[in-house]
């Protein structure tokens, strides 16, 4: 999604021209008149304590309260903001802050904003992006609900630390920091509450530095029920990550599954097997061969993911993988696809001799299925292997060759990338 448009701010212009500020504190509003007051005066009181030159946003989200009001009187600069929702309110800020470094938290009571220094020393040591640890700093009783305590942000931190190799060990913090240029770079689509964990996904894939502090967290004091519903954000939050992670969700579970599968079909080849008490046959087999055919389409799947995901900027760049699929012809699949489906028809045909040859009667048709069931799924993976090559081929549609240019004689130049040798 990336910034908000700027037709969507009602915000001057000119304002953009003042000189920079060190630090923007950045404040998502809807309806928040009984806490706003306390944590902008808070914010701007640690500024001039701190001697941080900065500003208070309050980035409005269509308040009906009064919180504009409440302020502007205490010196914030209101920035409405149309388009509904916390990350669309966020983003509308961040566009609006004159900051080298930005700040963000919710105005609700639950942050404290004293503790802007800790980011400040971080930011100043280079760091990308600074995230609050809740978990060092101290959590009051009752300001978090025991599933997201003790299971939800705990689970969801470890997910996103093994995914994404990033030091947080609180990834749903709101109360973080960062480079505003680093921010643009982001270049963040999340339009819900996946939206800070979104931010250290990329963070982390553009390799940014990223630390983190202790901050602590106070039950809010809006006096009814929070926006956030559990489930539907922790839902949105794992579906973030894994899109991030094509090799996690695709690839690897692929490999894993493909391998089961070729191992379980190959025992079973030459006759049932035992586990303890527990046998093994043809059922068996027949799983094993989906789970083949399944665990092929998730590589591939995760491969393209990865190709789609690097040339429209959402993941790094991978070169090796780039000079690999470019140097494949769009019909690079055909070969071993022919062998895959040309194995397979050649095993189909064994149980129709046998069927011929013992009068149109098979004694045993069940071991037959030994040698059909690896069949079919070869021919189903010699498809697969067609159709995903040309897939490939369509991702690669949208790469445009260098234009020639035409010298002044009449003949033509070849770009600098042509490789004369």
């Amino acid at each position: 999604m990336g910034l908000i448009h700027a037709e969507n701010l009602d915000f001057d212009e000119a304002e953009r021209e003042q000189p920079e500020l060190e630090l923007s504190v950045v404040m998502p509003c809807l309806n928040e008149a009984k806490t706003l007051g306390a944590a902008v005066d808070e914010a701007r009181n640690t500024l001039a304590a701190c001697g941080i030159v900065g500003e208070v946003i309050v980035a409005d989200n269509g308040s009906t309260d009064g919180s504009q009001a409440i302020a502007e009187h205490l010196g914030a600069r209101v920035v409405p903001v149309k388009t509904r929702g916390y990350s669309n309110a966020l983003r509308g800020g961040i566009a609006a802050a004159r900051g080298k470094y930005v700040l963000i938290g919710d105005p609700d009571g639950s942050y404290d904003f004293t503790h802007i220094p800790r980011f400040m020393t971080r930011l100043r040591e280079g760091y990308d992006l600074v995230v609050g640890n809740r978990f060092k700093g101290g959590i009051a009783p009752g300001a978090m609900k025991p599933l997201h305590r003790y299971l939800g942000v705990p689970v969801m931190s470890a997910i996103a630390r093994i995914l994404f190799r990033s030091p947080c060990g609180d990834h749903h913090c709101g109360l973080r920091a960062f480079k505003k240029s680093s921010f643009e770079r982001l270049d963040l689509y999340a339009d819900g509450w996946e939206f800070n964990s979104e931010m250290i996904a990329r963070a982390s894939l553009l390799r940014m530095k990223i630390t983190e502090v202790p901050t602590t967290l106070k039950p809010d004091g809006r006096g009814r029920p929070p926006h956030l519903r559990s489930f539907s954000a922790g839902w949105q939050h794992l579906r973030m990550m894994l899109l991030y992670s094509p090799r996690f969700i695709f690839i690897y579970p692929g490999i894993a599954m493909m391998a089961l599968g070729i191992v379980t079909m190959a025992m079973l080849a030459g006759g049932p097997w035992f586990i303890g008490a527990i046998r093994l046959n043809i059922i068996a087999m027949l799983y094993a061969a989906a789970a083949v055919i399944v665990g092929f389409q998730g590589i591939v799947s995760g491969i393209l993911a990865i190709i789609y995901g690097v040339d429209h900027g959402i993941f790094p760049g991978n070169t090796r993988l780039s000079r690999f699929t470019r140097s494949l012809p769009p019909d690079s699949g055909l070969v071993p696809a022919a062998v895959l489906i040309l194995a397979g028809i050649f095993g189909a045909f064994v149980p129709l001799v046998s069927w011929t040859a013992q009068g149109f009667f098979l004694k045993e048709p069940l071991e037959m299925l030994r040698i059909l069931i690896p069949s079919v799924a070869c021919i189903v993976l010699g498809c697969q292997v067609i159709l995903s090559s040309f897939f490939l081929g369509v991702l690669r549609m949208r790469n445009k060759p260098e234009p020639l240019s035409v010298t002044s004689a009449g003949g033509t130049q070849l770009p600098d990338s042509y490789d004369r040798k």
